[in-house]
């Protein structure tokens, strides 16, 4: 089911997006008054649980939480039954590939210290912009956290939670994440 009628509220909610936006399924896209939500040209963003047969659990939720947050999501990028959640900042290269159901915040939700969470539920958390790169394939039900940076043409196995710096032209996979081999720049043959 396409769902582009969904671009009359993005727009009154200033979100700018590009050229051949395909919208599959409904998605929550939210952006806070003052804040800047950009999605780039020829992006598909799959909500609904037939438009991606890994099985998605939700709709893709898109949200800028706070006046100062800036999501930015690139050219050709692909995002099924995603959760991309920013405070600050996300950024998202073109040609990049998120898998279902994975989550990106670039926060801790709630406060670590439990005086602090039991009385400021919503404020005083950890934040951290997160960068992902160009050409980036992140497998289904993974978690990237905050401060997370993700190098070009890099690999994230399923079911990965990321923090930290990934390097370009790698597999990755595990909890935490853990550097299974580099990738060949040239690579021509296609692995099966």
């Amino acid at each position: 089911m396409n769902s582009n009628w969904f671009k009359l509220p993005m727009n009154l909610m200033k979100v700018k997006y590009g050229e051949k936006l395909l919208l599959k399924g409904m998605p929550v896209i939210f952006n806070k008054k003052g804040a800047q939500l950009i999605i780039g040209d020829n992006v598909t963003i799959n909500s609904s649980f037939l438009s991606n047969l890994v099985g998605l659990y939700q709709r893709t939720i898109i949200v800028t939480r706070t006046a100062e947050a800036e999501i930015s999501i690139g050219d050709n990028v692909g995002i099924s039954g995603a959760t991309i959640y920013a405070r600050k900042g996300i950024k998202i290269g073109n040609n990049t590939l998120i898998g279902g159901n994975t989550k990106i915040m670039d926060n801790d939700f709630h406060p670590i210290n439990p005086e602090t969470r039991m009385n400021t539920p919503n404020d005083h958390m950890k934040v951290s912009p997160i960068e992902i790169g160009t050409n980036v394939f992140i497998g289904c039900n993974c978690l990237i956290l905050k401060g997370t940076k993700i190098g070009d043409n890099s690999v994230v196995g399923a079911g990965s939670v990321v923090s930290g710096e990934i390097p370009d032209n790698c597999i990755v996979a595990g909890n935490p994440v853990k550097i299974i081999r580099y990738l060949e720049k040239n690579q021509e043959k296609v692995e099966r």
